[in-house]
């Protein structure tokens, strides 16, 4: 397997730094089909959790023992109910697509075996009223949201079972509503569910143990990151056969699988932190995407990591490799990397401790602040994987601004940073990156894995405390409305905006 060296690889990353995003542009500046949409996933809008015959996920159970800052998604925004008056938004936006998640266990309650009627007729009754205003449906198969049934009965993705049921349940997806969607993505960010969930135990399902994770009662930090992304790739690769086999020529649809993203800088010019760099690349990105390019783990990872990352046999190599059609790519920040050289003599080991590498400098994903706008960093990701990966089609399926909920409507960081960020995507492209569509996160304020309803991303601010969950617009909407329908964008246009918002919205502040 050939693959560019790590200096080579730390030189792409410090020229992207280096490149200054798009300052003033429009869509039209975008190859003909680009696509700009939203974003959101089932347990976060969708609320009726316990109607119409939908059961737990792994999520019900995470949120109702009080860890999504003590939210759940019984209610949500209740799309499930509101998702005609949804659309209507996303159409009067402008949206050229949506992407949303399916609930599993809404879906095949038991997580295999019989269909519920109702949640077959939910989800083609959403994507009937997408496609009816001219919206492409985005789907992804998995969530975070894995049937709690099946979690219970033989451990979920750490039992190589899961290949099975999940292949199954991803062929009644492609059967029932493959007709009408042609992007599919098999499971959300696998990296850091796997790191979350059963690492740091901060995630569902809140697999972990002492000293690496909090307060769990069951696990192995050590093995089970690797266990579960192991059989998540098998998991993928079966379905994406399956639908290539089945399905992809009647219904020309695509198949691919989301990885989640840090920009990644070396600290210093050192080899050892350039080194600790690309480390934090091949152990975030290339955990994901050398198997399904190269049919294997990054070298370095399987150094490092030992037995404890399960090996794949030539037969399951060669299933994995290829069985994408494009890579979504997830990116919110950047993080400046430091090498610490002293985590790989501890004999106890987590994911975290295996990279060998210190994050600097980036805050605290986990908390609600805003992140820094670093546009450069996602710019250099999409390199990376032109670079590294030989330029495969790639969309942003998430990418947007945290702030505090409640504070205001007029959300000017965030529109800040999407006219920061959409411009690096800009200047990827013109670089010849093979990049088709980009998604903000996230449509609506939605219920956020970690913290609940403490922030949001969202264009749209739901009002929790109205019984209508009544939808309100904010300054983010005008502008992404403005530059998805053509007119051109630039830090003066978001004075304009900001001045016109503030005189209809009467610079209203939320209590």
């Amino acid at each position: 397997m050939k693959t560019l060296s790590f200096l080579l690889i730390i030189v792409l990353l410090n020229l992207a730094v280096a490149v200054l995003c798009a300052d003033k542009y429009s869509r039209y500046d975008f190859p003909p089909g680009f696509v700009f949409g939203s974003a959101t996933s089932a347990y976060q809008v969708e609320g009726a959790a316990s109607e119409d015959g939908r059961t737990p996920s792994i999520w019900d159970t995470f949120a109702h023992c009080g860890y999504a800052n003590g939210a759940t998604g019984d209610v949500a925004v209740d799309q499930y109910h509101k998702y005609k008056e949804d659309v209507k938004l996303m159409a009067e936006m402008g949206l050229d697509a949506y992407r949303f998640s399916i609930s599993w266990s809404r879906l095949i309650p038991n997580g295999r075996g019989l269909l519920n009627p109702k949640g077959v007729q939910y989800y083609n009754n959403l994507i009937n009223e997408l496609v009816s205003h001219g919206i492409q449906p985005h789907v992804t198969l998995n969530n975070a949201d894995l049937p709690q049934a099946l979690e219970d009965e033989y451990g979920g993705w750490i039992n190589r079972r899961i290949v099975k049921d999940f292949t199954a349940y991803a062929d009644v997806c492609f059967r029932e509503f493959g007709d009408r969607v042609s992007y599919w993505i098999t499971v959300n960010e696998p990296n850091v569910f796997a790191i979350g969930g059963y690492d740091q135990g901060v995630v569902p399902p809140r697999h972990c143990s002492s000293p690496f994770g909090v307060n769990c009662t069951r696990g192995d930090s050590s093995s089970e990151p690797y266990i579960v992304v192991h059989n998540i790739l098998l998991a993928h690769a079966s379905a994406s056969r399956l639908y290539k086999r089945k399905y992809q020529e009647k219904q020309n649809g695509f198949i691919g699988i989301s990885i989640y993203t840090f920009g990644v800088v070396s600290s210093t010019n050192s080899t050892e932190d350039a080194m600790a760099a690309q480390r934090m690349n091949d152990f975030y990105i290339g955990w994901i995407a050398n198997p399904l390019v190269f049919g294997d783990y990054p070298d370095i990872m399987k150094k490092l990591v030992g037995t404890r990352i399960p090996a794949f046999s030539n037969h399951e190599s060669e299933l994995v490799k290829g069985s994408f059609d494009y890579f979504g790519v997830i990116h919110y920040t950047t993080c400046y990397i430091q090498d610490d050289p002293g985590s790989l003599a501890l004999k106890q080991r987590d994911f975290n401790i295996d990279v060998a590498a210190k994050i600097m400098n980036m805050g605290d994903i986990f908390l609600d602040s805003e992140f820094p706008i670093y546009p450069w960093g996602l710019q250099g990701v999409l390199e990376y994987v032109k670079q590294m990966y030989g330029n495969p089609p790639v969309y942003i399926v998430e990418n947007g601004q945290r702030i505090r909920r409640n504070s205001t409507l007029e959300d000017t960081s965030r529109v800040e940073y999407l006219h920061a960020y959409i411009g690096s995507v800009l200047d990827a492209v013109r670089n010849g990156s093979d990049t088709r569509g980009y998604f903000s996160w996230s449509f609506l304020d939605v219920l956020e894995i970690l913290d609940g309803y403490r922030s949001s991303f969202g264009f749209y601010y739901v009002d929790l405390d109205d019984p209508d969950l009544k939808r309100q617009p904010k300054l983010s909407s005008y502008w992404y409305s403005h530059f998805l329908k053509g007119g051109s964008v630039s830090p003066d246009k978001v004075i304009e905006l900001k001045t016109n918002f503030s005189a209809l919205s009467h610079g209203h502040f939320f209590h």
